[in-house]
């Protein structure tokens, strides 16, 4: 069941066909999910966002109903994507500079000049270079539960997934019917036990079920080093120049707002108690008035 008011679009971006939910009217907010999220990630806040923007939720490329890039060997696939600043992306354009691109490109089929871009998890990468790369396209930016690539303020922190996604074959292989299981892992951690409404967990699951399916979500944390390098020099050269929001949960609480503070003009940071990584679902309570107050 769809969020009251929300139509669902295929829209052409960046050489995919992206799936996008779209509620609302106003300044538009483009929500970028992480894993093992779709756009659904963000059910318990449209409504109330709604009634002042037109909020975009897509699903990332190769995640949910949006189309992969082409592989070698793979059929099936949308066709090689346009890097972003023709920068040398990942050969198979999972890297967070393609990404970024996707949703330049969807503010652009949308007739959105510019948007408040929210991130969080895979997504706040690509909300991060976005900003940093076209600034007049984000007029505010909101960063949520990630780390920025090799940035300083990081510490030591390293889930163990990262390194066993990046094995290239090996997750997939792996985790072939049993996929239910993992994500039910994932929800339940990132809640911190109290889990997520079951149409929105049955989404996550169907959406990672298959091989196929798998292999493009693990393509994320396989372009990580071209993505950590884009960040590198990004950061290097630029800096946030528009009002930035930080926010952290558990576990990786103020991690990125130490990340972002050298490097951004105007910046907030907020730490929401008694929640899990996943805090579109976990607290909308506490996240939605934080993100009204922000936009608005």
């Amino acid at each position: 069941m769809l969020p009251a008011g929300t139509s669902l679009r295929r829209v052409t971006t960046n050489g995919i066909e992206t799936n996008v939910a779209i509620t609302g009217t106003g300044p538009a907010v483009l929500l970028l999910h992480g894993f093992p999220h779709t756009w659904r990630l963000w059910s318990e806040i449209i409504p109330g966002l709604a009634e002042h923007h037109r909020v975009i939720t897509p699903d990332l490329r190769g995640l949910g109903a949006s189309d992969g890039s082409r592989e070698p060997g793979v059929s099936g696939e949308a066709a090689s994507p346009r890097a972003f600043d023709a920068d040398g992306g990942a050969a198979d354009g999972y890297d967070a500079g393609t990404l970024a691109a996707d949703a330049e490109a969807l503010l652009d089929a949308l007739g959105e000049p510019s948007a408040t871009v929210v991130g969080i998890d895979l997504g706040a990468p690509v909300a991060f270079l976005l900003a940093l790369r076209r600034p007049g396209r984000v007029r505010r930016l909101v960063l949520m539960e990630a780390l920025l690539g090799r940035l300083p303020g990081a510490g030591d922190f390293q889930p163990w997934w990262f390194g066993f996604h990046s094995v290239p074959g090996l997750a997939e292989t792996v985790l072939t019917g049993h996929e239910a299981e993992y994500i039910d892992w994932f929800l339940t951690v990132g809640t911190q036990g109290r889990g997520v409404p079951r149409p929105v967990r049955d989404a996550f699951v169907s959406a990672y079920t298959g091989s196929d399916a798998l292999r493009r979500a693990f393509s994320h944390y396989r372009a990580a080093p071209v993505s950590a390098r884009q960040i590198h020099e990004a950061a290097d050269a630029h800096r946030l120049t528009m009002p930035t929001m930080a926010i952290g949960a558990y576990p990786v609480g103020d991690r990125l707002e130490h990340q972002l503070r050298p490097i951004t003009d105007d910046l907030t940071g907020h730490t929401i108690d008694d929640c899990g990584h996943i805090i579109p679902l976990d607290r909308p309570d506490a996240l939605l008035p934080l993100l009204l107050a922000f936009t608005r």
